[in-house]
């Protein structure tokens, strides 16, 4: 009788909690390719209201984004309740920083081709969001390599507004579900690596 040699492999907890299977990945995308295409709907519903200041106007264009990001920072860390809503409200504010930024460096390139316009101003919305969504988090300093694929992919993906434009899409867009598809994605990669905040 021959004894057939095998190796086994133990994993810490550690080790592995850090997976994430293919269909979670792709189910958190479709998330955001959902609130992706809620977002840029709102606009028409929230000009209904009427006496609501514009920040706070842009701000509720965030909210199925925030609602998202609450889901997912509940979800895939470690983090109590309150921390997944503060997520949230940090969403909504990095946002309204973004749209700022964006329509600044629009009007700075007033003299330049359309399209290079709405190119930097996609790039730079996406840059500024990210960088502030990043920064307020509690987690974001402490570990600052992990984040780096996420704020690439959200400034990356800002550069869509050119698109966008170029289109002349109004109540659709390319911008919204490609970046919060991809922002989640790349949220939840680095939830998975940071447990708590």
């Amino acid at each position: 009788m021959r004894r057939v040699a095998t190796e086994e492999w133990a994993l810490t907890p550690a080790i592995a909690s850090t997976g994430i299977s293919g269909n979670r990945l792709l189910t958190v995308a479709a998330g955001g390719l959902v609130s992706g295409i809620l977002t840029p709907l709102l606009p028409t519903l929230i000009d209904h209201i009427v006496g609501l200041p514009g920040q706070l106007r842009i701000s509720l264009i965030a909210v199925p984004f925030a609602v998202l990001v609450l889901l997912l920072v509940r979800r895939f860390s470690a983090n109590p309740l309150w921390a997944a809503g503060l997520a949230a409200i940090i969403t909504m504010i990095a946002f309204v920083c973004a749209v700022n930024a964006a329509i600044f460096i629009e009007g700075q390139t007033a003299g330049a081709a359309t399209v290079m316009r709405y190119l930097l101003a996609g790039l730079t919305g996406g840059l500024v969001g990210m960088a502030l969504g990043i920064g307020l988090l509690p987690a974001g300093p402490r570990q600052a390599a992990a984040w780096w694929p996420m704020l690439i992919t959200g400034t990356l993906a800002g550069a869509l507004l050119a698109l966008d434009n170029a289109l002349g899409l109004d109540n659709t867009s390319f911008l919204y579900p490609v970046w919060q598809a991809g922002v989640a994605v790349r949220l939840v990669m680095v939830l998975r690596r940071i447990e708590s905040f």
